[in-house]
C-alpha cells in the first residue's frame, strides 16, 4: 500500500536515481505482500499470523529507521492518521486471511486496488482538482476489471459477482474498507506528518490491537515449522522494506515516475501471489487484473496533463 505525495526534495542527479530505484524496490515487495500475507495466514491463522507479521516488521522499522521522537511530533496526524492507517492495515491483512481459499485471497485483493482510482475521483471532487477527459475511460476501465476479476470469466453478470460476494462477505468487505480508508487517508493526511516517519508506530498499533484480538478470542498459539517460520520472516521483511523504501524514493526520487510505476502493483501482486500460493488463475482473472491497471494509470494521465 503506498500514498503519492509531492517530494519537497532538491536532490537531482545520481541521487535521485537511487532514489527513484530504491522506490521502485518497495513497489516489487508490496506485490509480495498478498502472497505472503496469505502464507502466514494459512500457517499461524488469520489474527495470530498477522500480529506476528506487524510486530515483526515495526521491530525491523524501529531498529532501520529508529523512533518518531518526540519534538515537533504532530499529535494531530498521530490521531488522525492513525486511525485510518491502522484501520487501513487491519482490513487489508484480515480480508485476505480470511478469504475462503488462496485463490479468493487473490481475488478480494483486486478490490482493494481500486483505492489509485478512488483517490483521483476523490482528489476532483473533494480538492477541485482538474482532468481531462481520460478519467471517465479509466474509472469505467478499473471497475469493469474488477467485475471481470470476480466474474470467474462469466463477465458482467451480476447474479454471479453477488453469489461470491455473499459467499464471504467479511472478506470482500473488508477488502473495500482498506481501499475506501486509504483513499481517505491520502486525502486528508498529505502533508501533515511533517518529514516524521510514523509508519513504525502505526505497525506497532496494528500488532497490539490484532494480540489484543487473539488474547480475547482465546486461540491457542501455534508452533511454526520451518517453512511457516520463513514465510513470516519474508512477509514482515517485504512489508516492513516495502514502506521503508518507499519513503525514500518518495522524498529524494522521481515521484512522477513512481506514481505511474505503483498502478501496476495489481498485475504483480497476483503473479506473485500464484506463484508463492501455487495458485491457478484464468485468462479472465488476468485480463481483469491488467484493466485495473490500465484504469488507473488512465485515471493518473487524466490529472497528470492538467
Amino acid at each position: 500500500m503506498s500514498t503519492i505525495q509531492d517530494s519537497s526534495s532538491n536532490i537531482t542527479g545520481s541521487d535521485v536515481q537511487r532514489a527513484t530505484l530504491i522506490g521502485l524496490t518497495a513497489i516489487l515487495s508490496w506485490s509480495l505482500a498478498v502472497g505472503w500475507v496469505r502464507s502466514i495466514s494459512n500457517a499461524y491463522g488469520p489474527v495470530e499470523g498477522m500480529a506476528l507479521m506487524y510486530s515483526i516488521a515495526a521491530l525491523l522499522l524501529f531498529m532501520f529507521q529508529g523512533g518518531v521522537g518526540l519534538r515537533n511530533l504532530s499529535y494531530r496526524f498521530l490521531l488522525l492518521g492513525g486511525v485510518l492507517f491502522v484501520g487501513t492495515e487491519l482490513s487489508f491483512s484480515l480480508s485476505i486471511g480470511y478469504a475462503a481459499n488462496n485463490h479468493q485471497a487473490i481475488e478480494v485483493s483486486m478490490i482493494n486496488y481500486l483505492w489509485p482510482t478512488f483517490t483521483m475521483i476523490a482528489s476532483i471532487l473533494l480538492k477541485g482538482r482538474r482532468a481531462t477527459w481520460l478519467i471517465f475511460p479509466g474509472v469505467i476501465v478499473s471497475a469493469a476489471g474488477v467485475f471481470r476479476v470476480l466474474g470467474e470469466g462469466h463477465g458482467v453478470e451480476l447474479s454471479a459477482i453477488y453469489r461470491d460476494i455473499a459467499s464471504n462477505p467479511l472478506s470482500y468487505g473488508l477488502a473495500l474498507s482498506s481501499s475506501i480508508l486509504w483513499t481517505i487517508y491520502c486525502m486528508v493526511t498529505a502533508g501533515m506528518a511533517r518529514g516524521k516517519r510514523y509508519v513504525p508506530v502505526f505497525f506497532a498499533i496494528v500488532a497490539a490491537i490484532l494480540w489484543g484480538k487473539f488474547m480475547i478470542n482465546g486461540e491457542k498459539a501455534v508452533v511454526p515449522d520451518r517453512d511457516a517460520l520463513l514465510h513470516l520472516l519474508g512477509g514482515a521483511a517485504a512489508i516492513a522494506a516495502g514502506y521503508g523504501a518507499w519513503a525514500i524514493g518518495i522524498q529524494r526520487g522521481n515521484i512522477t515516475l513512481l506514481a505511474g510505476a505503483s498502478y501496476f502493483i495489481p498485475v504483480l501482486s497476483a503473479f506473485f501471489a500464484a506463484f508463492l500460493l501455487h495458485a491457478h488463475l484464468t485468462s479472465a482473472f488476468w485480463v481483469g487484473a491488467a484493466m485495473v491497471c490500465a484504469g488507473s494509470t488512465l485515471c493518473w494521465l487524466a490529472t497528470r496533463r492538467t
